[in-house]
């Protein structure tokens, strides 16, 4: 029926329905021209609104994956252990250890005392001078011979299984220590001491020195029982560090809350759903890689603010990379899981190559759903349901994925891949027990039924 230029009726409105005024064709065109200005006004709003929300919680994003690690590392007990017990088995930290108690050990011999006591011996005795001239010379020698047992004693220590258990015992008992080092405290086998951070090694002390006394250094037993530390880091910005992870650990528990909240709005304040939630996947995988470029940087820095006189550069590598290998593992966990997410919402999107990618796979659901109704499979009404369903079981399955992940301890990128094959696989199954459904086979009392 083609259009009239008569009056038209005008649209309800709010308190005002049963009004029969009709409005004329150029009211209804400028009624029609502030409406869908109205909704454009308020799409640009909604969507400003998300990208406010999302660049606060791309912001937030590397914050809050340091924040977590921080309060991890405070709070757990077994996470703290686990991550300083590979120190114990490092060559170059063991090799630092061995020059230090070593170097200590010695200090206590007075070798000096020990020729002199020899000499006047030989010459109470009535030795020969040149007997007497000669023990006066071996200063050097003895102090190389006490050096070189003393070494390989305590390497045999730092190297055996005692140094581990003692190295972990010691951390697992002084793990308030680590509270200690990020807030100034003095206080356990962890602190901070000025510009660093020291270990206490009392406990490997003592048995060294039992195994010296043992072995017939009755002096080693005059060890005293000061200055048995070793510094493991040491850095001018040691007080600003310790500020930032205060403030670190008390947002430590809310922060990714935060954040993911922030996001979540993002993506549902956003008329696209879809388009935000790839893009606030895209987002957060960048600021994943900054954060790893930005921990490679922090590590040069290290290794370049600690004196080589202090700790050797491959025994400061070895410290570092020990102590922040879970933020890593955490930040790289987090870059894969932003590249599924982004992949995800793209192939679910109408673009070109998520429609052939779609395309090949209902394909061959569909081939091996016809397949199984040629086998004799039925799936009658569940298949019917899941493939009516289809969208509902599709959440689903991604839901419980994502849930599984939340529930998971710690979880890493293989746990990541495993979560996603297994939701793929799930909903390969699911599609192609609807597609079983919906491809019949024909039957010999009658013609088969068209799909």
């Amino acid at each position: 029926m083609a259009p009239t230029d008569g009056p038209v009726p005008s649209p309800p409105a709010g308190g005002d329905e049963g009004s029969g005024r009709l409005l004329s064709t150029e009211e209804q065109a400028e009624y029609e021209r502030l409406r869908r200005h109205a909704g454009v006004r308020h799409r640009r709003l909604r969507y400003a609104g998300a990208g406010v929300l999302l660049v606060l919680a791309l912001l937030l994003a590397p914050l809050s994956v340091v924040a977590a690690w921080v309060d991890d590392q405070v709070s757990d007990t077994g996470r703290y252990v686990q991550t300083v017990a590979p120190l114990a088995s490092d060559p170059a930290v063991q090799d630092v250890v061995t020059d230090r108690l070593t170097a200590r050990v010695v200090e206590q011999v007075d070798v000096e005392a020990v020729t002199d006591a020899l000499t006047k011996s030989l010459a109470d005795a009535g030795a020969p001078p040149r007997v007497v001239e000669a023990s006066e010379s071996l200063v050097g020698p003895l102090r190389s011979a006490v050096r070189d047992v003393v070494d390989r004693t305590i390497t045999r220590v730092v190297t055996s299984d005692v140094f581990a258990q003692a190295w972990e015992g010691a951390n697992r008992r002084a793990h308030a220590a680590v509270v200690s080092m990020l807030t100034g405290q003095r206080e356990g086998a962890l602190r901070a001491e000025g510009d660093t951070v020291q270990l206490d090694l009392g406990q490997v002390v003592d048995e060294v020195r039992q195994r010296l006394v043992d072995a017939g250094f009755e002096k080693a037993s005059a060890i005293p029982d000061t200055e048995r530390t070793v510094t493991l880091f040491q850095a001018e910005e040691l007080s600003k560090a310790q500020d930032g992870m205060r403030l670190l650990n008390t947002l430590g528990a809310w922060l990714p809350v935060l954040t993911v909240a922030l996001a979540a709005l993002a993506v549902g304040a956003a008329p696209r759903h879809r388009l935000m939630l790839l893009v606030t996947a895209v987002g957060v995988g960048v600021m994943m890689a900054v954060l790893l470029v930005a921990l490679a940087l922090l590590r040069r820095a290290y290794l370049d603010a600690v004196p080589s006189a202090a700790l050797p550069p491959d025994a400061a590598a070895a410290i570092y990379d020990t102590f922040v290998r879970f933020l890593i593992d955490s930040t790289r966990t987090l870059l894969v899981v932003a590249v599924i997410t982004a992949l995800a919402a793209y192939l679910y999107g109408p673009g070109r190559g998520a429609r052939a990618v779609r395309s090949i796979a209902r394909r061959g659901t569909s081939a091996a759903g016809r397949s199984l109704s040629r086998a004799g499979l039925r799936t009658g009404s569940v298949g019917l349901a899941l493939a009516e369903h289809r969208s509902w079981t599709t959440g689903i399955v991604i839901g419980a994925g994502v849930l599984a992940l939340v529930l998971w301890n710690h979880p890493t990128v293989g746990a990541v891949a495993l979560v996603a094959g297994l939701v793929i696989v799930v909903l390969i199954v699911l599609d192609t027990l609807a597609a079983a459904a919906q491809h019949p086979v024909a039957t010999g009392s009658g013609p088969a039924t068209a799909p």
